[in-house]
């Protein structure tokens, strides 16, 4: 998913003639902790609320300053996922989006980049969500889909993380169904670890059990 096929609003930006106070007022009213800092259209760099209220006098412009002004960017036809690294990278609270001529279309925010991890995931979508563990050298994504498979499912997303440190790879599956009492029991035969999930699981176990209150009722 490219950053161009992105719902987002766009936060504001500023000019580098602006004064401190001016720019501050904007981030208060906004909430932002950073903002784009332009001439005329083109991108100069980001400046953060913190740096601004170091400021002794705040009627200077962010011109005078003669900062040199980080600059993280990403452009139109990046992923996404480009923008959460630089975010998770450099602690920002948003990222601006130039062109290849520098300038600044618009700036995406944590919970615009949040919205689309979710439509990523396909959260939004219907299906059960698993988060697995295994040993990396022992997993294939094959195997995944096959164990899926076998339980008349099918596999509808798959990411993966990988912790060097341990060798373990993390997995993230989104399913075409809800039920998945024998997917996860399925993966335990395989030596998988189920960390996460949310399916109807829970809700058949308590079918079965309330039919089993019942039948024993009966019996009395």
């Amino acid at each position: 998913m490219q950053i161009q096929d992105l719902n987002y609003a766009g936060s504001p930006w500023v000019q580098h003639m602006e004064s401190v106070a001016t720019v501050l007022a904007i981030m208060e009213n906004e909430q932002l902790g950073h903002i784009p800092v332009v001439e005329g259209d083109t991108y100069l760099g980001l400046v953060s609320k913190e740096a601004l209220f170091e400021v002794m006098d705040d009627s200077t412009t962010l011109q005078q300053l003669a900062w040199s002004l980080p600059r993280p960017f990403v452009k139109p036809a990046d992923h996404f996922l480009a923008a959460i690294q630089l975010m998770d990278e450099q602690g920002l609270t948003l990222v601006p989006i130039i062109t290849d001529q520098q300038e600044l279309i618009a700036a995406i925010s944590v919970q615009e980049l949040l919205t689309a991890v979710g439509k990523f995931l396909g959260l939004q979508e219907g299906g059960a969500l698993l988060v697995l563990e295994k040993e990396a050298q022992h997993y294939t994504a094959s195997e995944v889909a096959k164990l899926v498979e076998s339980n008349d499912a099918q596999l509808e997303h798959l990411n993966t993380i990988i912790n060097a440190q341990t060798g373990i790879i993390q997995l993230t599956i989104r399913l075409n169904k809800y039920e998945v009492s024998d997917i996860i029991a399925t993966f335990q035969r395989y030596d998988y670890t189920v960390l996460y999930y949310v399916g109807e699981e829970q809700y058949a176990n308590e079918l079965k059990s309330n039919y089993d209150h019942l039948i024993h009722y009966l019996k009395i």
